[in-house]
């Protein structure tokens, strides 16, 4: 008891006429009932008078407690300053009971705990940040991630660590999950990652094309947790603090592939087989007796595309990856969206797919003579034999004519000679062309300025 309340009590007592001379037998339930009204006097509701200041101020510190949708809730210390100023002064303490008892302070909604489910179904997905670690390739200190898989109904859990939080870092966990768990779960439920909720919402939730994609090739089901929601995931939630003081803390690692195989080591030897608090059986055991036969069969390795949306340029082409990509003329100025993978690069529009290339390396290029306007496509693709064929057409000295123009260690570089003859043949008509370039060869002059002088005569 404080010091203080024992010294009121003495007081009483005193002033109620007893004195440290006097026996027990001087102490009956009469003073004892007169020391504790002055003590504590009647409280005819239970409780003070500063708490009965609150009272006729219950709505208010409600309103202020629950907040409204313009308002966040006050704390009670702010309350405080706001009682103050309308006259109304009471311990802190006081209005802290007083707000949790009458007011909704501090208020838990009841939960009930679902059940698991059945084995190999669910499997709960979060990042969790552990600490940092020394990249040796660069020497910084980089933040390190665990993607922390959890099965549900034995709680048997997978460990991936990366630098990154990026929809590859996920595939990448993904991947080594299914490995090392020997199939995958039909349904994962993710927190709302950026690289996989791209518009969080509780009943219609929109996935990242990315993941969608990945998910149709595995063949599980996507069910996000809500936002700001825990309780929804409560099994890796937990998980995450276990991970972080069981198996990272205290712990040196020199690179993060190290500190990847020692996860793998502790998920099947210290996790896996601990007896866990909730379900009071060792998880790997009951994983392998229950879930295991249960999952879906690991599917072959995925190739993980690039999902962008393009602008195609006025020279008809798109760029992706720092490579070349040509569309037809009638896409110039539209946004496509595009799926790239390490074999192939397909354009999309509003779902259509409307262009398909073979995947080039960085600063390559893929054209398609079809996609260019014809007048054009020679010079683009810098098609001599093409360029030789044409103006063949047109007569066979012509073409021999062409030929002997494009002789050269660098041909691309009198193309536009050749089209010059070309427009020759448009302007002066085909038959006198062939008799210019005719009478040009016989002279063995190879000039298209000279086959120009001859036609304007």
């Amino acid at each position: 008891m404080d010091r203080k309340t024992v010294r009121r009590y003495v007081e009483a007592a005193r002033g109620a006429g007893l004195e440290r001379t006097h026996d027990a037998s001087a102490i009956d339930d009469t003073l004892i009932g007169t020391v504790v009204e002055v003590v504590r006097p009647d409280r005819p509701h239970g409780h003070g008078a500063a708490w009965e200041q609150l009272v006729p101020h219950q709505d208010q510190i409600t309103k202020w407690v629950a907040g409204d949708g313009e308002q966040k809730p006050l704390t009670i210390a702010k309350i405080e300053v706001l009682l103050t100023r309308k006259g109304c002064v009471v311990p802190y303490r006081t209005l802290h009971r007083f707000a949790t008892e009458r007011c909704g302070f501090g208020r838990k909604d009841l939960t009930v705990r679902v059940v698991d489910g059945d084995p190999g179904i669910e499997c709960q997905v979060d990042f969790g940040y552990l600490g940092m670690l020394t990249d040796p390739e660069d020497g910084r200190a980089r933040k390190v991630h665990a993607l922390i898989f959890t099965a549900v109904y034995s709680r048997h859990m997978f460990v991936w660590l990366s630098y990154s939080q990026t929809l590859v870092a996920v595939i990448a966990g993904c991947e080594a999950a299914w490995k090392f768990f020997g199939g995958v779960f039909a349904v994962l439920i993710p927190d709302n990652l950026k690289p996989v909720v791209t518009a969080a919402d509780p009943i219609t939730p929109r996935l990242s094309d990315g993941w969608l994609d990945y998910s149709s090739h595995v063949g599980f089901i996507t069910d996000p947790a809500r936002v700001r929601s825990p309780k929804d995931k409560p099994r890796v939630e937990r998980t995450v603090q276990y991970v972080r003081g069981n198996f990272w803390a205290g712990e040196r690692f020199s690179s993060l592939s190290q500190a990847q195989e020692a996860a793998v080591r502790w998920c099947s030897s210290t996790a896996g087989m601990r007896i866990h608090g909730t379900t009071c059986a060792r998880p790997l055991e009951v994983f392998d007796e229950s879930e295991l036969p249960a999952l879906l069969p690991v599917p072959p390795e995925y190739d993980v595309p690039i999902f962008k949306d393009v602008k195609v340029h006025r020279d008809f082409h798109a760029e992706i990856g720092r490579a070349l990509y040509s569309l037809p003329q009638q896409w110039i100025g539209s946004t496509l969206s595009v799926r790239a993978d390490t074999e192939l690069v397909k354009f999309y529009h509003r779902g259509t797919l409307v262009k398909i290339h073979p995947r080039q390396p960085a600063g390559g290029r893929s054209t398609d003579r079809n996609d260019l306007p014809e007048h054009k496509s020679d010079y683009a693709l810098r098609d001599v034999a093409s360029l030789i064929r044409t103006c063949t057409s047109h007569g066979p000295n012509i073409g021999i004519y062409a030929e002997r123009i494009l002789d050269d260690p660098l041909p691309w570089t009198r193309i536009r000679s050749v089209y010059r003859l070309q427009g020759l043949v448009r302007r002066y008509g085909a038959e006198r062309v062939e008799q210019a370039c005719s009478l040009s060869l016989d002279l063995d002059v190879v000039s298209v300025t000279k086959i120009a002088s001859m036609l304007e005569r």
